[in-house]
């Protein structure tokens, strides 16, 4: 038509820019034969023509650039002014007439709805969705004209402008096109989702349903009937009371009237419309590619799309897949306490560090699979076998307990079990790997010397890694990553050969503990107490180390400014400062010992504190700052002295049995075993991290050369590619730039870094949370799972970075997650509530060693909880409670 104006018949995806998400779909599906009522666009080029009459625009946007989205008063005074600004200009005749034009083509006696379609809506990453204003039944040209630029005006409302500040979008950068379509008079409307919004099931689709207009729906004045179908059955209607709808007035706008009594319960669609209305879905879905979320309308009998978008909110399926089969996944993140994104080069290393799924080590796993920047694992082959889905599931339970719960629903469909025919390949695979690790338990438990295996493990551990360094020593190029594939490869399958045995020992011993105590004693108060100042846990170790590194700082002031002031501890010139050789000796010993961790460590591109040591520093200032001098030490001692006593007291209990002689005998063993072996559970990590950090500096150092080449533009770059492509590079010797690629990876990213992962998905999209309610947990506080005893009252502190934390004594650390690298912040708190984790999770450890009450598991425990809110944390039935200032038990309402 123009450039101000185009039909829906002239409009697909390539017009994106000029028509905007809304616009691009209408003419996209009007274009694929969709039934989509007649209609056209005013273009973004028309909004630009527009906006460019002002000459006071430009200093009306500005002072939003400087806005947080949170400032609620100053976004609603300058959203105000800008629109009040655009209304006021006086539309250009050329846009005028064409929009005119338009209309009279499209038909002038209808009535019609006039809609904003911003450049940035409805995009695969973000929905602008219902931020701008819509028009309905606009009838007559002044009503038309007027409603297009209110339109405009809309894309400052308080609410348009607030996400566009959340989201890193430049307000200059979206440009609005508006929609106008002529309006349709439905029996029945409402919205159809191909995909369950809720569950993210991709074969269940879901719809809403009410009489009149749709608005009434989205705006949220009325209740509307859902129906579910899968597989063409319906397998869900809930029919709710529809008192009120919208309708159309003949002179244009809207009333809203109530619905006759004897109608207000019916069924707003019929079965048989509901399948009907199903099966246009799917058919928009197949032509698009993903799933849709849909605005529908039944009008005289005729099924109508009115508005088409895809479902931003469904987390990604896990791929690639080896076939079409139902497939269950579970979160690496949530099992490894690290559940932010990660970028592609820590995906590929430890997709090809994993043992399983693959025929040659140097491959990635093919079950371990991607999705939204995270990893996650599918154990379905081996949940077909009768004993793994009794053994997984507890195994499970130790790392995340609403992992295990996921994991035993889905097993317990009988879908599932219909279909769970073991393979015999994996089965035999099972019994090949968990045979010698069983025979290795049983002697540990029974006669082994457990004294010796913290020397054992050690001494096997550095032959282990100075092989490692041996094997890359002197290699560069392609030798060196394909060494690297090689190495990581097979790492894994070490660690399980050599520490799984003593980690199984160790949880098989404290069941036993817990058990016979019960059984003897009637009680297992004790047992708890054992978990103190383990032998050999190289995290503890750690803390301790760092503790004593700000004793060393302490008596310094000048250090300790320092400090304070930003000085890198890694930076020449500390022999200038009274007392900071004192200090950098020290510190450079640690350093030399665990520069190699960090926080999120299980990701080989987040710095470590060789890297970025100044990740130390709050943790130094805050131990110097809340803990006395060898405060911590002592702390250590008195564990250690206060577990010995509970080893004592329930060998003098069982003593008194029926028995009693042997009984002891036998507990004696177990607890022993424990102490001694339990400590190694970190071990392995600490063996991987120490693995990773050879690897980051042999791939830094093979990056250096490719931005010589001038394939790669900076060196961290190489963070955005996988060890395979890193390795075609150096091969094909190109110097043809891969930063396209590397750009559109950090956008991915990005996005993911906003996503939130499930515990568990299916390959239908369903997450099963896992959730399941305790009617024993006072009401109304969040539930969680206890893996610390004790009952703690404090003032919370939300921490999501250690590395910029300062914990008083006495306050509730609230975490995502932690991992090794949180470990000097547990010196100063008082107990210990984290959103992911089990029993057997570093927290959970760390908190039963430092004998704080610790519940993991907790829903969404970083936004519900704010910095210095009065809570108890009971870390012995499994809750947290947010309180008064007084802490006087009276609940604050959630």
């Amino acid at each position: 038509m123009s450039q101000y104006v185009l039909s829906f018949q002239e409009i697909d995806q390539t017009c994106l820019k000029d028509v905007g998400g809304k616009g691009a779909n209408l003419g996209e599906m009007t274009q694929a034969g969709f039934p989509v009522p007649k209609g056209f666009c005013v273009t973004t080029a028309a909004y630009r023509a527009f906006i460019e009459t002002s000459r006071e625009l430009d200093g009306l946007l500005e002072p939003l650039n400087r806005l947080e989205p949170d400032q609620l008063d100053r976004i609603s005074h300058l959203g105000k002014q800008i629109r009040e600004h655009l209304k006021s200009l006086s539309m250009p005749e050329e846009i005028r007439s064409a929009i005119l034009q338009a209309w009279k083509q499209t038909g002038t006696h209808a009535a019609y709805a006039v809609r904003s379609s911003a450049t940035a809506e409805d995009l695969p990453t973000a929905s602008f969705a219902g931020q701008q204003e819509t028009f309905l039944n606009v009838i007559g040209e002044n009503q038309l004209l007027q409603s297009v630029q209110n339109c405009w005006a809309s894309l400052f409302t308080d609410r348009a402008i607030a996400y566009r500040i959340k989201n890193g979008f430049d307000h200059r950068s979206v440009f609005l096109s508006v929609v106008i379509q002529q309006m349709v008079f439905p029996e029945v409307s409402g919205i159809l989702f191909t995909a369950d919004p809720v569950t993210g099931h991709r074969k269940t689709s879901s719809m809403d349903a009410s009489f009149g207009l749709g608005e009434a729906l989205v705006s949220g004045i009325v209740s509307a009937d859902l129906y579910q179908v899968r597989s063409g059955q319906i397998i869900k209607k809930q029919v709710s009371e529809k008192k009120t709808a919208i309708y159309a007035l003949p002179e244009g706008g809207t009333v809203t009237r109530e619905i006759p009594l004897g109608q207000q319960k019916s069924q707003a669609l019929s079965d048989q419309q509901i399948v009907e209305l199903t099966q246009l879905g799917q058919q928009i879905e197949k032509h698009y590619g993903i799933a849709q979320d849909i605005e529908w309308a039944l009008a005289d009998g005729e099924w109508l799309v009115l508005q088409g978008r895809p479902i931003t909110s469904l987390y990604p399926l896990p791929g690639p897949v080896k076939d079409q089969k139902f497939r269950v996944y579970f979160s690496f993140g949530h099992q490894q306490m690290m559940t932010e994104a990660m970028k592609p080069l820590a995906i590929s290393l430890l997709r090809t560090l994993f043992p399983f799924g693959k025929e040659n080590p140097t491959l990635e796993s093919r079950v371990m699979l991607e999705a939204g920047g995270r990893l996650f694992i599918d154990p379905t082959d081996l949940l077909y076998w009768k004993p793994g889905q009794k053994i997984f599931p507890r195994m499970l339970s130790n790392v995340d307990e609403r992992i295990s719960h996921a994991i035993s629903e889905i097993i317990q469909r009988e879908a599932f079990q219909k279909q769970a025919v073991p393979d015999k390949q994996v089965v035999k695979k099972a019994r090949r790997i968990m045979g010698p690790v069983a025979v290795d338990v049983a002697k540990n438990l029974i006669f082994r010397d457990s004294s010796q295996a913290l020397r054992s493990c050690n001494e096997w551990m550095e032959r282990f890694v100075e092989n490692s360094q041996r094997g890359l020593a002197g290699r560069s190029g392609v030798d060196r990553i394909q060494r690297i594939q090689k190495n990581v490869g097979s790492l894994m399958f070490s660690l399980f050969q050599h520490f799984l045995p003593y980690l199984l020992s160790g949880l098989i011993t404290l069941k036993m503990i817990r058990h016979f105590s019960i059984r003897w004693l009637g009680h297992d108060r004790d047992v708890h107490r054992l978990n103190q100042s383990l032998t050999g846990n190289v995290t503890s170790e750690m803390g301790l180390a760092l503790g004593d590194l700000a004793d060393e700082a302490r008596p310094y002031p000048e250090v300790i400014a320092a400090l304070r002031n930003g000085k890198d501890p890694l930076d020449p010139g500390w022999d200038q400062i009274p007392g900071g050789d004192v200090f950098q000796k020290p510190f450079d010993r640690f350093i030399d010992r665990y520069g190699m961790r960090c926080p999120g460590e299980i990701d080989i591109t987040n710095p470590r504190w060789r890297e970025a040591p100044a990740q130390l520093v709050p943790s130094i200032l805050n131990h110097i700052q809340n803990v006395k001098p060898g405060e911590h030490r002592e702390n250590f001692r008195e564990g250690k002295k206060d577990a010995e006593q509970a080893a004592q007291s329930i060998l003098s209990q069982v003593r008194q049995t029926r028995g009693g002689v042997i009984k002891e005998k036998w507990m004696k063993r177990l607890i022993t075993v424990y102490r001694n072996v339990m400590g190694l559970r970190e071990h392995p990590k600490y063996m991987m991290v120490r693995h990773f950090d050879l690897y980051k500096r042999a791939i830094l150092d093979e990056a250096d050369g490719l931005v010589k080449r001038g394939v790669l533009q900076h060196r961290t770059d190489v963070f955005y590619l996988t060890l395979n492509e890193i390795l075609a590079l150096l091969k094909s010797h190109s110097t043809e730039s891969v930063q396209e690629r590397i750009d559109q990876r950090k956008k991915e990213y990005e996005q993911h870094q906003k996503r939130t992962p499930p515990r568990v998905i299916t390959s239908e999209g369903e997450v099963v949370t896992g959730l399941r309610q305790d009617p024993n947990i006072p009401e109304g506080s969040l539930p969680g799972t206890a893996v610390s005893p004790g009952v703690a009252e404090g003032y919370a502190r939300v921490v999501l970075n250690p590395g910029k934390a300062e914990l008083k004594p006495g306050e509730i650390l609230i975490a995502p997650f932690t991992d090794p690298g949180w470990t000097p912040l547990f010196h100063s708190a008082k107990a210990l509530v984290m959103e992911v984790g089990g029993m057997m999770t570093h927290g959970a450890v760390v908190a039963r060693e430092y004998g704080i009450p610790a519940v993991v598991g907790v829903d969404e425990a970083i936004k519900t909880i704010r910095d210095g809110q009065y809570i108890r944390v009971d870390g012995s039935r499994g809750y947290v409670q947010i309180m008064d200032e007084q802490g006087t038990g009276r609940l604050q309402e959630m």
